[in-house]
């Protein structure tokens, strides 16, 4: 017997012995075997019988023997590692009664029938709570409080919105006569001094107005739970129905004060927009509702301060299923900087703050929580991966090779997802990556935006996203090179792709019915529209047509 010594755990060689007869010959297996045993037993005992050409008739007997010998050394070693860590406890300076507590409290911790339940935390009391008032009478009362402190973050807004005019109007005028002194009795130096004190300027009172929406936010936010609970506790207290009525009141608010105003003066935009009802599948059909919408993007987000009895009644909708399994989603095609405001991402958070969302944090939480994500993501793949990953090139173009490399963006077809209570018609928010490569007439069904969109369609079937509104285009704003040709190339790729990865969902969710909602923007004609609306069944090879509405 020796020992072997290893980095890992010291291991033990034994020899295993085997006597056999084979016909009128004695035979003995001698085999060498490290202890611990790491590897199965049944598989060794397959290469001995093959590597020392054991009779099949001795199979079982030597798999008992050697099952037997290597459950009996185990014990043995084991024995032998107890006794001698008794032998040093008896030797030592070690307290009994502290290792024997350190023992209980590990036992304690890490088996299942011992542990704590699991207390529930705020948020999800908070939710629970919610679900049953919003499913209540009290409704009309949350929905109105809701818009009350909508209308206060809009004046809000308002203010800053004419505050900063007024200071860019100031700025202009001052910058204008700096610019007629220019040369006489200025200097480029004095202007660029000038310019730099307007950026100053700037700068402050656009910081004191972030900090005062976000102060008063917080308290609305704060507020608002605070008094459902409050409402809450109370309607389960109160045995008197008159007593319940009255806590529930609605109370005259403003938006019942300017209804009638707003349905005048602030009317909705025209909207085209035209359903079908399709059944997909190979063998067992699953029912799917599409439609096809002429809209902007930020029309599913945008709450109207002024509004009429339509857009109630879709805060209500919202309000009733953001925590069920119909939840709305949207996808946002924007670019590979996570935090960055500008364009579409710029409006979009604009839009999100108009509104308090009483039940997630805020859209800059959600994005630096996303970007911590993304940065640990990036730092695990790099360590499994030497050198970093190639960008997809799509259709050989080299443009991608320009692309800013950084750890803190994303890549085209990657998505990251956003929560929110506080939109019109939107739960979910799935930020879709894309590049200019869009805007070309030579994407294939393999692009990284349509492997983006599948990806979606994927995570809407396992988190009960089950109406989802996709840029039919794959772009939110139409420009020249977009002509008729184009559009109806791009939306025969989208339709055709989508058509498939629904085709898929029957395999993703077991044959749920959904809501695809194809949009495209308000510029497109309506010849186009109407093109496109023909194009839709002649794929899906529709069953009905349901609707086909104008709005105006």
């Amino acid at each position: 017997m020796k020992k072997n010594k290893s980095k890992a755990k010291a291991t033990v060689e034994k020899e295993f012995v085997f006597e056999f007869k084979a016909g009128k010959h004695d035979c003995v297996l001698k085999v060498p075997l490290q202890f611990p045993v790491q590897e199965n037993i049944s598989d060794l005992h397959g290469r001995l019988m093959l590597l020392h050409k054991i009779p099949c008739y001795l199979e079982n007997e030597l798999k008992t023997s050697l099952f037997n010998f290597i459950e009996k050394e185990t014990i043995s070693d084991y024995d032998r590692e107890a006794e001698l860590a008794l032998l040093r406890l008896t030797r030592s300076d070690i307290d009994v009664n502290q290792l024997a507590n350190a023992w209980a409290r590990s036992y304690l911790e890490t088996t299942l029938e011992h542990a704590r339940p699991e207390e529930p935390s705020w948020d999800e009391d908070f939710a629970c709570v919610y679900h049953k008032l919003i499913h209540s009478p009290a409704s009309d009362t949350l929905l109105n409080l809701e818009h009350n402190y909508f209308v206060s973050i809009s004046e809000l807004i308002s203010e800053r919105d004419m505050e900063m005019k007024k200071l860019q109007e100031r700025q202009a005028a001052e910058m204008k006569k700096v610019m007629h002194e220019l040369g006489n009795t200025l200097s480029d130096q004095d202007v660029n001094t000038v310019a730099a004190q307007h950026f100053d300027a700037q700068q402050v009172l656009e910081n004191k107005w972030t900090c005062e929406l976000k102060q008063v936010s917080g308290i609305q936010k704060q507020e608002y739970q605070e008094w459902v609970i409050k409402l809450h506790q109370d309607l389960q207290r109160s045995t008197n129905s008159s007593e319940i009525n009255e806590e529930i009141k609605v109370q005259p608010s403003q938006q019942s004060e300017a209804i009638d105003f707003g349905a005048r003066m602030f009317e909705e935009q025209p909207q085209l927009e035209e359903s079908f009802t399709i059944h997909l599948g190979a063998q067992l059909k699953t029912m799917h509702n599409l439609r096809l919408l002429r809209a902007d993007v930020l029309d599913f987000c945008k709450h109207r301060r002024h509004g009429s009895g339509g857009a109630k009644l879709r805060r209500l909708q919202t309000a009733l299923s953001v925590y069920s399994s119909s939840l709305c989603g949207l996808v946002l095609l924007v670019d590979n900087r996570v935090t960055s405001y500008s364009g579409i991402k710029r409006d979009f958070a604009t839009v999100a703050k108009e509104c308090t969302d009483f039940h997630f944090p805020c859209l800059e939480e959600q994005l630096d929580e996303v970007q911590q994500v993304l940065l640990y993501a990036r730092a695990q793949r790099s360590s499994k991966h030497k050198e970093p990953p190639e960008i997809p090139k799509n259709g050989g173009d080299d443009k991608n090779k320009n692309v800013e490399r950084h750890a803190s963006n994303i890549l085209p077809g990657e998505f990251y997802i956003s929560r929110h209570s506080n939109l019109s018609e939107v739960h979910v928010v799935f930020h879709l990556c894309v590049d200019d490569n869009v805007r070309s007439g030579n994407i294939t069904a393999r692009d990284p935006a349509i492997m983006g969109l599948r990806n979606i369609l994927k995570v809407c079937c396992t988190h009960d996203v089950t109406t989802v509104t996709v840029p039919l285009l794959l772009v939110h704003d139409m420009s020249d090179e977009m002509t008729i040709p184009w559009c109806i190339k791009r939306a025969e790729l989208v339709f055709k792709c989508v058509k498939g990865f629904m085709m898929e969902m029957a395999s993703w969710d077991g044959g749920i019915s959904r809501t695809v909602q194809f949009l495209v923007p308000k510029s497109i004609s309506d010849e186009m529209f109407y093109q496109l609306s023909n194009m839709l069944p002649e794929i899906f090879r529709v069953s009905s047509t349901l609707t086909l509405t104008s709005k105006h």
